[in-house]
C-alpha cells in the first residue's frame, strides 16, 4: 500500500505550501511510508488526481487544490479531511492504515 500525497511544488499560495508541509511533516514524523506526486511537473499526474477524486469531493468552482492524499488508488482526502484526522488521532484510518502501536486509535 501506497500513500500518495498529490502537492504543487510551484504553487504561488503560501497558505497551499504550507498544508503540503503540515502533511508531509507529519507523514514523516510518523515514520509513515509515501510518495510524493508534483503534480506541477506532470500533465497526466494532474489529471489522474482530478479524475481520481470522487465528484461528492470535488470544489463548487475550479479543481481541487493540494494537498490531496491517496492511498494506491484510493482517495483518502484533502488536506481539511487530513487536518480532522489529525485532530481526533485518526490519522492511520483517514490513510487505511493500521494503527501504530503508539497511536490512539490502537487503543481499545
Amino acid at each position: 500500500m501506497v500513500i500518495r500525497v498529490f502537492v504543487a511544488s510551484s504553487s504561488g499560495s503560501v497558505a497551499i505550501k504550507k498544508r503540503q508541509q503540515d502533511v508531509v511533516r507529519f507523514l514523516e514524523a510518523n515514520r509513515i511510508e509515501f510518495e510524493e506526486v508534483d503534480i506541477t511537473m506532470s500533465e497526466e499526474k494532474r489529471q489522474w488526481m482530478y479524475k481520481n477524486i470522487p465528484e461528492d469531493r470535488q470544489p463548487a468552482q475550479g479543481n481541487p487544490l493540494p494537498p490531496q492524499i491517496f492511498s494506491d488508488d484510493r482517495y483518502c482526502g484533502d488536506y481539511d479531511g487530513f487536518f480532522e484526522s489529525k485532530e481526533s488521532n485518526t490519522v492511520f484510518s483517514f490513510l487505511g492504515l493500521k494503527p501504530s502501536l503508539t497511536s490512539k486509535e490502537s487503543e481499545p
